[in-house]
């Protein structure tokens, strides 16, 4: 049995429409991509579609922890930016070593989206 280690089954097996985009790879990313397909047992396009979402989630959480850290965003913000709950991106700072920055401004915005 191969095991598959793709971000989720349910990212895997999409059944919502869809479209076709097209993207330039150098030949080495192109042997990286078909041999993750032939560990996982995949094909090319359910493993570049899997890949382009767990790196969409990462990035956006990336983009979410800079502005935190620049003082543009508070931490509700960020956290919806991120597409994660605020109890998850403080779990993600202390991975970070993100400083957390909490004043009355922020209280105040954290207390109006709860409402």
């Amino acid at each position: 049995m191969t095991a598959c280690y793709l971000y989720t089954f349910h990212d895997i097996v999409n059944t919502m429409a869809t479209s076709t985009i097209s993207a330039r790879l150098d030949e080495e990313e192109l042997a990286l991509l078909d041999s993750l397909g032939e560990l996982s047992g995949f094909d090319r396009s359910t493993v570049l579609k899997s890949i382009l979402r767990k790196g969409m989630k990462d990035w956006r959480r990336e983009i979410a922890m800079q502005k935190y850290r620049d003082g543009e965003v508070s931490l509700s913000r960020a956290a919806e930016i991120a597409g994660v709950s605020q109890w998850d991106l403080l779990n993600r700072m202390e991975i970070d070593g993100t400083e957390l920055r909490y004043g009355r401004e922020e209280f105040e915005e954290d207390l109006q989206s709860m409402s």
